[in-house]
């Protein structure tokens, strides 16, 4: 008896096609049930009944306790370290689930106790910590499921092994979910408040950094012109009688180290706010440094009014950075520079022709523009092939800016005509 000879002739291959064509999503190959994720899983689910009773124990004779005891003046400290215990148990088990059951849950943001005004105030916001509420009641609620894991799966293991995988995946994903729930930062307030901690402290180190170099700026330029200015008219003044030449000659000396200390104070100024900027804004500020640049920039500002004055600062000196690197770096031709509103937003764009390949960690201050721009919940956006060209995109909220605080407010034209001369 003859087997049937098949023949793949043009039609079985386009009836090939079209069933492959129904079939998009193939399933998934084959593996040993018994690997790795499998067993840390049995393994988390074994350790349940351990750390259920462990923090069982702890909810009952420590909060239970301190709740019991409010009624007097102990039972407010003791609930208030109780929460605090509470707080570390949930790291325990937020570092257990990310070990064994590969769950990421980002951790709760600290209590400001530091800022906090008196031990009652401190000890209030002990008491209200959500974190440490949710964490007693994920220990409470658990010793139930942890003693049903631990006797599902301990018989499985020589029991029920075949399907034993199946039922620690299920039990598995049964404990993530009960992680996710009550373990991770309790909203969006949470993680909005890391990122406050975070954004601050680069507010702090740039303004510590900021600080440092107006301090060097000032000791190494203006201050050391002063000093040789002084005494250069001190000796000046003792030979006034004796050598009126030399002496009308010190003094012409003198007059250029106090022109040249003039400017570096005005250099000096500019760098920390400068004058046009405040009295007649973002558009005429830029003009004045596109002016400056080595690489001809066209300054389009379609602003109908004037950001608050912070805001206005931070726009002004990241186009002055950008700028600088355009001179420095980009070997471009021209460049442009564009800002305008869109809704709450303030957006700018730099534009140029030059070699690209500018990033983040490239060096050039791009990363300390990105932090700046990122603690006052702005973005920064850097598109730079190499070959050019290069595309800065910077984001800033806007916020208007308050009565009262004008031109005229900082250093107007009288304090620049005083420097002036």
């Amino acid at each position: 008896m003859t087997a049937p000879i098949s023949v793949a002739g043009p039609a079985a291959s386009e009836t090939g096609g079209r069933d492959r064509d129904r079939d998009p999503d193939p399933l998934p190959p084959a593996r040993f049930a018994y690997d790795v994720p499998t067993w840390k899983e049995i393994t988390h689910l074994l350790l349940n009944l351990p750390a259920a009773l462990f923090g069982f124990v702890y909810v009952m004779c420590v909060l239970l306790t301190g709740t019991a005891l409010t009624v007097t003046v102990v039972g407010f400290p003791l609930l208030a370290a109780g929460l605090m215990g509470a707080r570390q148990l949930g790291r325990l088990e937020r570092t257990r689930a990310r070990a064994l059951l590969g769950v990421r849950v980002d951790e709760p943001s600290r209590l400001p106790l530091g800022r906090a005004r008196g031990r009652s105030s401190r000890l209030w916001l002990l008491l209200k910590d959500p974190v440490g509420w949710r964490t007693a009641l994920y220990c409470f609620i658990r010793l139930p499921w942890g003693v049903l894991t631990f006797c599902l799966v301990l018989p499985s293991l020589f029991v029920l092994w075949p399907v034993l995988p199946f039922l620690a995946r299920g039990l598995a994903n049964v404990d993530r979910v009960m992680v996710r729930a009550l373990l991770s930062p309790s909203d969006e307030l949470e993680r909005r408040i890391a990122e406050l901690e975070s954004d601050r402290g680069v507010v702090v180190d740039t303004a510590a950094a900021d600080l440092r170099r107006i301090e060097r700026d000032l000791h190494d330029g203006a201050q050391a012109r002063l000093v040789n200015l002084a005494m250069g008219l001190g000796l000046a003044k003792e030979k006034l009688l004796e050598d009126p030449d030399a002496a009308a000659a010190m003094v012409e000396e003198a007059h250029g180290e106090v022109k040249l200390a003039l400017q570096e104070l005005r250099d000096l100024a500019r760098g920390i706010h400068p004058a046009v900027l405040t009295d007649r804004g973002l558009d005429a500020a830029l003009s004045s440094v596109a002016s400056r640049c080595t690489v001809p920039v066209k300054v389009t500002a379609d602003l109908a009014e004037r950001p608050a004055e912070a805001i206005e600062g931070i726009a002004y000196f990241t186009v002055s950075e950008l700028l600088q690197n355009v001179s420095k770096h980009s070997g471009a031709k021209s460049a442009s520079v564009e800002v305008w509103r869109s809704g709450d937003r303030l957006l700018i764009q730099v534009w140029d022709d030059g070699r690209g390949g500018a990033r983040l960690d490239g060096g050039t201050g791009m990363r300390g523009l990105a932090e700046r721009l990122g603690a006052v919940d702005g973005l920064f956006v850097v598109e730079s092939p190499q070959g050019g060209p290069t595309t800065v995109t910077a984001e800033l909220p806007w916020r208007d800016r308050a009565a009262g605080s004008g031109p005229g407010s900082g250093s107007g034209p009288a304090a620049g005509a005083a420097l002036g001369r």
